[in-house]
């Protein structure tokens, strides 16, 4: 079943002569794990804008086609309303948090919705636990470091319950390991609770190992769109620039000096199994 879908989707900030967004096209299905990438400055963030009502109901604009998230038209609802089916997690998440202790952040969202404070004590726990930072509860976001702060991030995002889960580049800011934690939290709860996840992600070596969607985009299109290992061995990816996973690209040197390992690995672990079976092989 489709959560997102996109059709002839067109944008243009206001003020601007350039649409961000040209003829974009996705269907998304429920619980997919879905890693958007390009080249800085192709759309990405401005269509994450689209998928919670920020464009248009916030920054305005022209908006043209059609988009649609759990069924309902963006155009037609409020941020409000999209709020309790889509969250976003910035990509640096100082700008989302304020409050004085964690578990204030984690429960802002919820105290704006209205929800009831035995709900919102439950949804808060839940959420700390979730993202493994129910010791933090206490602590003041601003002492807190860049890994810790994104995992707060996300709790108060989880903790709204959301059909469809938003991330800017929210490792940006984080150092390998760190990087890898956060997708692996990522990772958990699309599995365990089948939240539909949408990444927008440069850290393709990292990222690909989750992913089972890869959607590329270049100056405001979408160029393409399917399973990972179709995508990143594609030459369009190539020409435009996208950091292939190292594995595929080791791959693709391999193929072209006759070594055939007949399958394009994607990962670090998927490259070590076809390689040892390939010399197993010969």
């Amino acid at each position: 079943m489709a959560v997102i879908e996109t059709k002839d989707l067109m944008y243009t900030y206001p003020g601007g002569t350039k649409r961000a967004l040209e003829d974009v096209s996705i269907t998304i299905e429920k619980g997919e794990f879905v890693v958007l990438t390009g080249p800085s400055g192709c759309g990405k963030t401005t269509l994450c804008r689209c998928l919670n009502g920020l464009v248009p109901h916030f920054y305005g604009g022209k908006l043209e086609g059609d988009i649609l998230v759990t069924s309902l038209r963006v155009s037609e609802h409020s941020i409000h309303e999209l709020a309790r089916h889509v969250g976003l997690v910035f990509q640096n998440p100082e700008n989302q948090l304020f409050a004085l202790f964690v578990e204030k952040d984690v429960a802002f969202g919820l105290e704006n919705l209205g929800v009831p404070r035995d709900e919102i004590r439950k949804r808060v726990d839940w959420a700390l636990q979730m993202t493994g930072i129910e010791d933090l509860r206490e602590r003041a976001p601003h002492e807190l470091s860049g890994g810790q702060q994104q995992r707060v991030a996300i709790a108060c995002v989880l903790a709204m319950q959301p059909d469809v889960m938003v991330l800017d580049e929210p490792t940006s800011f984080l150092d390998p390991l760190g990087a890898q934690k956060i997708f692996e939290v990522i990772s958990e709860l699309n599995k365990e609770l089948g939240i539909t996840v949408v990444l927008v992600e440069h850290r393709l070596d990292l990222a690909s190992k989750y992913s089972n969607h890869v959607v590329v985009m270049d100056k405001g299109r979408v160029v393409l769109d399917g399973e990972p290992r179709e995508v990143f061995n594609s030459e369009t990816a190539r020409l435009i620039g996208v950091g292939i996973p190292k594995a595929t690209r080791l791959s693709q040197v391999l193929e072209r000096n006759g070594v055939h390992l007949g399958k394009v690995p994607v990962t670090s672990e998927e490259a070590t199994h076809v390689l040892k079976e390939v010399l197993k092989r010969d």
